[in-house]
């Protein structure tokens, strides 16, 4: 449903650049026409910087479309060739739920776009959703800085971040595969993955801090040779041991969705949930993402 409410902070970046200060599409500049397709004209872009669309996310964006509809139009370009085809600009988690509740005709705007500018309008996008893994955000402002020569001064008044944000975003990106794998299904945060960024043995000690279930600050004691409170190891495996695997699962799967650790402490039909975040940044995201204004 996230995906239906006009997204926060899009911001006179990426305004300016679609070349309007208003951010709606009806208004921008080379617009062709504001129309409706049959769904199976539009497709996806080969270079959409977002990797993974999350199934719960998607169907209940579906459900809401298959109630109200699709309120804000696709952003689309024509694509050159023989027959009517167009290329998804802004818009593909739409698209994709508007084929899960089997609606025919899409709401869009076709507008004039080349390459480039269609490729910093999707990485300028998606870079700014609550809901991107950090690994898949470091790497839309990776794209952004080599394709378009953008420094990390230039992305933080293009995007509304800061710049310390997107240096901390990046230096994900040195991580050794593994452990990068462990930030996107988010058994590990960004903040944990800072503390590992240099270390040689990086993957060995993300698999400890999982099993240890060590805050930020613990796993920096580690990543410096410091060592860790075993006592929380103990504690967090008698925890572990006593939740069933229906409680198991779904903190695995919130954690996911969310990209922050998450706890959740039942007894009977009452309990807690925790969401563990390690920066404002993130509690910040974590508010967007359950609409707290």
């Amino acid at each position: 449903m996230a995906d239906e409410a006009r997204p926060k902070g899009l911001g006179r970046g990426l305004s300016a650049l679609l070349g309007d200060e208003t951010e709606d599409y009806a208004s921008l500049e080379r617009v062709r026409s504001t129309r409706e397709l049959p769904i199976e004209y539009l497709e996806p872009n080969p270079n959409q910087p977002r990797r993974q669309f999350d199934e719960g996310d998607l169907n209940d964006l579906s459900n809401s479309i298959k109630e109200k509809g699709i309120l804000q139009p696709i952003l689309v370009r024509r694509l050159s060739g023989p027959g009517e085809r167009y290329q998804i600009v802004a818009g593909e988690r739409r698209w994709r739920a508007a084929q899960k509740a089997a609606v025919h005709n899409v709401p869009v705007i076709i507008k004039d776009l080349t390459d480039a500018e269609t490729l910093e309008i999707a990485l300028i996008e998606n870079v700014q959703r609550a809901d991107l893994n950090p690994i898949d955000e470091a790497a839309g402002y990776r794209a952004l800085m080599d394709e378009f020569d953008h420094t990390q001064e230039d992305l933080a008044k293009l995007i509304g971040k800061s710049r310390s944000h997107i240096a901390n975003s990046l230096r994900l990106l040195t991580l050794p595969g593994e452990v990068r794998e462990l930030i996107v299904a988010g058994r590990l945060s960004a903040g944990h993955g800072r503390t590992l960024v240099g270390a040689a043995n990086a993957a060995l000690l993300a698999k400890e801090i999982i099993a240890r279930d060590l805050n930020v600050r613990e796993a920096e004691q580690l990543a410096r040779g410091g060592g860790a409170p075993k006592s929380k190891s103990v504690r967090s495996s008698r925890a572990g041991a006593d939740k069933d695997a229906d409680t198991l699962a779904l903190e695995r799967n919130l954690t996911s969705s969310l990209g922050l650790k998450v706890e959740i402490d039942a007894v009977g039909e009452k309990g807690t949930l925790k969401v563990h975040f390690t920066t404002l940044e993130q509690l910040d995201a974590l508010c967007q993402k359950l609409s707290i204004h």
